[in-house]
C-alpha cells in the first residue's frame, strides 16, 4: 500500500485487516520529497528574484519549503500548488512512484514482475480503455514488467459482492457515504461525501485548512486552495467573472488577436491575464467548501431536518447500496 499522508486511519486499519484476511504481510510505502524540496529552495532563491518576485514573497517561500514528512503536503509544497482535475499528479508521485521505487524496481533487478492492479474501466474516463494486460519496459532494469488488471471489466457491485461472498467486509468508510477512500478527502469528492466527512470527522476540515496555508506560503502567487475553484456556486461564478474580465482586457489591449488563425494566441493571452487576476481572488477555502456541503438548494439553505435529527455518525449511508 502507498500511504499518501492524506489517508483516514480507518483505511490504514482496513489495509491491515485485508492483509490478515488473506494471510500475507502488508508493506506500506511513503513517498519522500526531501531532495526535490531542497532543489526547489535553490531554484526559488536563485530564479524567483530574476523574474520580479518580491523579496518578501521569496523569503516566505524559502521558510515554507521544509519537508514535513507528510507526503501529500510535501508534494504540494514542492509544486507550490494543490492538485486539480487537469493536473492529478497525486497518483503518479504518491502512489505509483512510491511503490515503483520501494518494491517493483528492486524486484526487476532479479526477475520479471507481474504487477496486479485493482483498477476498473467504469471508475473514470481516463480508465475506460485500459487493457487487462500491458507489457512495460522499465529503464535501467534487467527485466520487463507486465501490468495485470484482473478486475478491469468489473462493476463496483461485482467488487463488493466478491468480497462479501468470501466473508471480507468493505472498508467502513464505504458505509459512511464515501464513494472513494484512496485519499481522505479526495479533491474530486462529491458534495455528499464532503457533507459526511464534515459531519463525522470535522477535524479533517481543520487539517485541510492548515495545509492550504502551508502550500500558499510556498507558492509564487501566495495562494493555494485544496478544492477546485468552481466547486461551490460562488466559486463557479467567480471563475466566469474572471474569464470575462481577462477576455475584455486582452481584446482591448491586443485586438489583433481576433484575426483568423490566432485563436490559440488569444486563448494563451486570456489565460495569462486570468492567472494574474486569480492570484488575489477570494476563492472558496476548505472550511467554506465543507460548510457549503451541508447546504441544499444550491447552497442557499441548510438542511435543518438533517442537522436536527443527525445520528451519532454510525448509521449506514452507502453510495453502493451496502446497507442491510
Amino acid at each position: 500500500m502507498a500511504d499518501t499522508g492524506n489517508e483516514s486511519s480507518i483505511t490504514l486499519d482496513y489495509a491491515h485487516q485485508v492483509a490478515e484476511f488473506v494471510g500475507q504481510p502488508l508493506e506500506i510505502f511513503r513517498a519522500d520529497f526531501t531532495d526535490r524540496i531542497a532543489a526547489k529552495r535553490c531554484f526559488v532563491a536563485d530564479e524567483w528574484p530574476k523574474h520580479g518576485v518580491p523579496a518578501a514573497r521569496v523569503e516566505r517561500a524559502l521558510a515554507a519549503l521544509v519537508p514535513t514528512g507528510i507526503p501529500f503536503l510535501d508534494l504540494c509544497i514542492w509544486k507550490g500548488r494543490f492538485l486539480s482535475r487537469k493536473a492529478q499528479f497525486c497518483t503518479e508521485y504518491l502512489k505509483s512512484e512510491a511503490i515503483q521505487q520501494g518494491a517493483v524496481a528492486p524486484a526487476l533487478d532479479s526477475s520479471p514482475v507481474v504487477q496486479w492492479i485493482g483498477v476498473r474501466r467504469d471508475e473514470s474516463l481516463n480508465r475506460r480503455n485500459a487493457p487487462m494486460f500491458q507489457r512495460v519496459s522499465v529503464a535501467d532494469r534487467a527485466h520487463d514488467m507486465v501490468l495485470f488488471r484482473p478486475i478491469i471489466h468489473w462493476t463496483a457491485e461485482n467488487v463488493f459482492g466478491f468480497a462479501a461472498a468470501r466473508g471480507l467486509p468493505p472498508n467502513p468508510l464505504y458505509l459512511q457515504g464515501m464513494g472513494r477512500v484512496g485519499c481522505f478527502p479526495c479533491i474530486n469528492a462529491g458534495k455528499n461525501e464532503l457533507r459526511e466527512i464534515a459531519r463525522r470527522y470535522p477535524e479533517v476540515a481543520d487539517r485541510i485548512a492548515q495545509w492550504e496555508v502551508d502550500a500558499a506560503e510556498a507558492s509564487k502567487r501566495g495562494a493555494a486552495t485544496f478544492f477546485a475553484a468552481d466547486v461551490t456556486p460562488e466559486g463557479a461564478s467567480l471563475v466566469r467573472r474572471i474569464k470575462r474580465q481577462a477576455t475584455w482586457y486582452v481584446l482591448r489591449q491586443q485586438p489583433q488577436l481576433t484575426e483568423p488563425g490566432r485563436e490559440k494566441e488569444l486563448a494563451r493571452a486570456v489565460a495569462l491575464v486570468a492567472a494574474d487576476l486569480s492570484a488575489a481572488a477570494p476563492w472558496p477555502r476548505a472550511r467554506e467548501v465543507f460548510t457549503w456541503a451541508k447546504t441544499d438548494r444550491g447552497g442557499r439553505q441548510f438542511n435543518l431536518l438533517e442537522h436536527a435529527f443527525a445520528d451519532d455518525g454510525l448509521s449506514c449511508s452507502s453510495q453502493y447500496g451496502l446497507c442491510e
